[in-house]
């Protein structure tokens, strides 16, 4: 598919530059505040736009993912060169990098909603699963490489140079992002035809408002039970799991590890890598044959190894668990992922998505109650009570929608598509 071509490595340089700034930034707000309110403040605000999610989602059934996801990659680069020209010049605080992760945390969110618009869009059905799981790993080995990179960059090149390679990988992707399909979406199901007009041959379809498309979307995941289970788990995973693994692993190198940037980078990369013979499984294997009990029992899974990873007290024991809880995380990830665009149908997958990118706004909740807990429990203690809430949730949403998405897996979960 010569469109996927384009999209795969334009999305690899994209995560490359994610992972990047995400180590080199929360490695500077750590070591030039010592603060973990601070640091959390700073995870949270690159989830800012997920409230806008829905909104993106729109955009991209209106109008195509490629036109917004090349819009969404130009705001990238032209934030990237800011920094890296307040860092230049010798202006660059840990307020101005609050500011610059604020801009960018209200578009960067909803960058995997338009990309698995746009392989919804340009992939044929029996090939969905397997570009998903591909698409997957470009964020895998991004967070390893990504991790890893950012971590050697920041120690040799500062946070100036860094920024400079940094833009140019988000010019990279733009640029390559031109080279995906021009495909129209399908025409929207919610669009009624127009009255026919004195001399005209044909009516023409009216399309709803956009406020009119979001709200169908909503009622959509609303009034579909496999979807609005995985839509309450996605907002459980980011609220107590994703944070652990994520822009805590700062606190975690310095406090836990007594570990420097580059024991950082390991962290990240380890989880990374974890996830990424996760999306080779699944590509080699064509997906997991029943994708909703798979998500469930991956997520429980998930949650014991980030148990083991809050207790853990050396480097060597926190890379395993963390590679290990990667792995069973991807496998969760992409197979909620197939549910929801299998379930979604044509012409609603992009507001699908964009709700799905909802569930993201848990993380920054998560991470500043987790970051607030930290400072008053300690840190192990915080760790068991959101692994055991999470886990303990995970159950009841497997129960409660157990016709919708256990008992009847086997004829519901998606046909290779």
């Amino acid at each position: 598919m010569r469109s996927f071509r384009f999209q795969w490595p334009a999305d690899l340089v994209a995560s490359w530059a994610f992972e990047m700034e995400t180590i080199i930034l929360g490695w500077y707000v750590m070591v030039n505040t010592g603060s973990v309110l601070w640091l959390t403040a700073f995870g949270a605000l690159q989830s800012l736009g997920t409230l806008a999610s829905p909104m993106f989602g729109v955009l991209g059934d209106r109008l195509g993912g490629r036109i917004v996801l090349c819009a969404m990659r130009a705001v990238y680069a032209v934030l990237a060169a800011s920094m890296a020209v307040l860092a230049l010049t010798g202006w660059l605080t840990p307020g101005w990098v609050l500011v610059v992760t604020a801009l960018s945390g209200i578009v960067r969110p909803n960058d995997l909603v338009l990309r698995n618009i746009l392989i919804a869009e340009t992939m044929p059905p029996p090939s969905l699963l397997g570009a998903l799981g591909l698409s997957r790993a470009t964020m895998d080995s991004a967070r390893a490489v990504g991790a890893l990179a950012g971590a050697g960059l920041s120690a040799f090149l500062g946070v100036a140079g860094s920024y400079v390679i940094i833009a140019s990988c988000y010019l990279a992707s733009l640029a390559l992002t031109f080279g995906t399909a021009r495909a129209r979406p399908v025409p929207d199901p919610s669009a009624s035809p127009r009255a026919a007009v004195p001399g005209e041959v044909t009516a023409r379809v009216r399309r709803p408002s956009r406020w009119r498309e979001l709200v169908d979307g909503l009622v959509r995941v609303a009034t579909t039970p496999e979807l609005l289970a995985m839509m309450l788990l996605a907002f459980l995973v980011n609220l107590t799991a994703y944070p652990i693994s994520g822009s805590l692993l700062p606190y975690v190198a310095r406090s836990v590890f007594h570990a420097d940037a580059t024991g950082l980078g390991w962290l990240a990369a380890s989880f990374a890598l974890g996830g990424l013979v996760g999306s080779i499984v699944t590509v080699v294997m064509g997906g997991l044959r029943r994708p909703e009990r798979a998500t469930f029992v991956c997520t429980a899974l998930w949650y014991a190894l980030l148990f083991g990873f809050g207790h853990a007290r050396t480097l060597g024991a926190g890379l395993l668990a963390l590679f290990a809880a990667g792995f069973v995380q991807n496998l969760a990830m992409i197979s909620m992922t197939a549910t929801l665009l299998a379930s979604a149908g044509e012409g609603f997958r992009g507001r699908v998505m964009g709700v799905r990118m909802l569930a993201v706004y848990g993380f920054p909740l998560g991470l500043l109650g987790l970051g607030f807990l930290i400072e008053r429990v300690g840190y192990a203690l915080t760790i068991s009570a959101a692994t055991g809430t999470g886990l303990l949730f995970t159950l009841l949403i497997a129960i409660r929608w157990r016709a919708s998405v256990w008992d009847t897996a086997e004829t519901s979960a998606p046909q290779r598509a």
